[in-house]
């Protein structure tokens, strides 16, 4: 465990009972600070010079209380305050995981930031955090269960969310490099075992943990822990199955007592809420039976029921035939729950069914526009697990749809939103570059003639040409932009007909893809910039672009 030393005078304080504390020394108390039912007799000066709360309270007493301060309300209590005063006497002070939380709340609450004392406590203290609390796991947990009784003091620091972002980032590390300790007691004998670091150090080395914390804490741990993205779900499912085992009672009357009966009920909805949708879930399928006889018992939220009962439809051909025999609650005359059972054989023989369709989905190629395009097969199978869309979603190749297929998938709500995202953008991306092999296939005429002319130009000496050989020139260069306009137009015209067939949500989507693509090809020619505008801007900007084109045709005429 971590600890810091501040100070260095040796520590004068003193009790007379449990009511009284008071600083030995030749100077006679001038200041009588009151936390809760313990009165503080101090002097001004030390405590002055390093609390900025204390110094407006000191200028502006109270007509009854004379000396007397009250701060019944500081965070942390008489012994918080304490070593904030022993601080500000230079006095020894050691501060460890469990006190340092409620030394920074009162510190904040006292206002001793740097403003007033260059090296104050505010900053000793986030020096401490940073350096060596943080960095510690065991430190990190003891430090989340002490800011529990703070808040929310300690929530508005930022304590709680850097002890979960620590715990969090430490569960995410390669086993081997693991080099503290941590305790590992479900395949061992001997309790309250510290196991030090080994050559295999199992992948749920964290789990027991933290299974010290509180429910609440606890559920914020665990969604830190799977936002990282590098834990199995196997490993989840095992950290749930053990804080279930850790807190929930034994025996039926313990579980529905009157006092514990809320607690439970939050534990149970907790977990179920955590647990991975998907097959891949570490706990076995009869501890879900289990979950799901408490979570009847307690009286569980019918939502929280609800996903528990699809998690077991996921894996019910590993329950055995006691694990399925629930007993029936009131109303119900039967001596177990056959409604339920009925409901989790059915969730079951559903999945099975979809899982069935998904791989002839898999075996036949020509089902990519039948899905993404209509639709119906999703609205067929409501029931697939994230996983399972996931998997259905990488059989499919966007950049070959039919644009009929695209069109239903742009405005299919069923469809994940980066895939209707990437169809959208291949359909910009498709329509763009035969935009762009219209206007090549244009101008290679045009350019040939005018090449010809150049070098027809070459020939003839610059001081011998007449006027009205400049004038048919540019007549020339005239026609020959005029023809690329309308074959532009055109092309336009069969992109503004494939954009108008999205949404105007659709629309928007392409526009903001094909800004953040457009910054690339800044360099290219003007002819190739037209032609990668965004299509739904092309075809807003037609006649603005015909009537630039008439402007520059007077210009150069004249």
């Amino acid at each position: 465990m971590k600890f810091m030393k501040l100070g260095s005078k040796p520590d004068a304080f003193h009790s007379e009972g449990n009511s009284i504390r008071y600083v030995s020394s030749e100077l006679a108390p001038d200041a009588i600070i009151i936390v809760g039912e313990v009165k503080f007799y101090l002097h001004k000066f030390p405590l002055l010079s390093k609390s900025n709360r204390l110094q407006k309270l000191v200028s502006n007493p109270h007509e009854d209380s004379h000396d007397e301060i009250d701060l019944s309300d500081i965070p942390g209590g008489p012994k918080a305050f304490e070593i904030c005063a022993k601080f500000c006497y230079g006095m020894t002070v050691t501060l460890n995981p469990y006190n340092v939380v409620a030394a920074r709340c009162a510190a904040e609450y006292l206002e001793m930031t740097e403003h007033v004392d260059r090296g104050n406590l505010i900053f000793k203290i986030e020096v401490f955090l940073n350096s060596s609390v943080f960095r510690s796991w065991k430190d990190s947990i003891i430090v989340l269960q002490t800011s529990a009784s703070l808040l929310p003091w300690s929530e508005n620091l930022k304590v709680v969310g850097r002890c979960i972002d620590s715990i969090a980032s430490k569960t995410s590390v390669d086993p081997a490099t693991i080099n503290w300790s941590y305790t590992y007691n479900r395949k061992l004998a001997l309790l309250d075992k510290i196991v030090e670091k080994t050559d295999s150090v199992p992948k749920d080395w964290w789990v027991e943990d933290i299974c010290e914390l509180e429910i609440d804490l606890y559920k914020r741990v665990m969604i830190g822990i799977k936002s990282k993205g590098r834990m199995n779900g196997n490993v989840i499912g095992e950290a749930l199955k053990t804080y279930a085992v850790r807190w929930l009672p034994d025996s039926v009357d313990a579980l529905v007592s009157e006092p514990h009966n809320r607690r439970n009920k939050s534990l149970v909805e907790t977990i179920i809420c955590l647990l991975p949708n998907d097959k891949a879930v570490g706990c076995s399928c009869s501890f879900l039976l289990k979950l799901l006889k408490v979570a009847i018992l307690v009286g569980a939220d019918d939502s929280s029921r609800e996903d528990l009962i699809k998690t077991i439809g996921l894996k019910l051909d590993e329950a055995l035939v006691n694990d399925i025999l629930i007993p029936a609650q009131a109303p119900q005359t039967t001596i177990y729950d056959v409604a339920l059972v009925k409901c989790l054989v059915n969730r079951f023989a559903m999945t099975e069914k979809c899982r069935q369709d998904l791989d002839s989905v898999e075996r036949n190629e020509n089902s990519g526009d039948f899905i993404w395009g209509h639709g119906s097969w999703l609205k067929e199978h409501p029931n697939l697990t994230k996983a399972e869309k996931k998997k259905l979603c990488g059989l499919m190749d966007v950049k070959k749809l039919m644009m009929e297929a695209s069109r239903h998938a742009a405005q299919n709500e069923r469809l994940p939103l980066r895939v209707v995202v990437q169809v959208l953008f291949f359909e910009q991306v498709r329509a763009a570059a035969g935009v762009q092999a219209v206007n090549r296939s244009s101008k290679n005429g045009p350019l040939s003639i005018s090449n010809n002319e150049e070098d027809w130009v070459k020939k003839v000496p610059v001081k011998s040409k007449s006027l009205r050989e400049q004038m048919s020139q540019m007549k020339i260069k005239d026609e020959d932009h005029l023809k690329n306009m309308k074959l532009i137009k055109k092309g336009s015209k069969r992109r503004g007909s494939a954009v108008q067939l999205l949404p105007s949500r659709s629309r928007r989507i392409f526009d903001k893809l094909w800004v953040v693509g457009k910054g690339h090809g800044e360099n290219r020619s003007s002819e190739t910039s037209a032609s990668s505008q965004s299509p739904t801007s092309m075809v807003r900007g037609e006649n603005k672009s015909s009537g630039s084109s008439s402007r520059n045709r007077r210009h150069s005429i004249s």
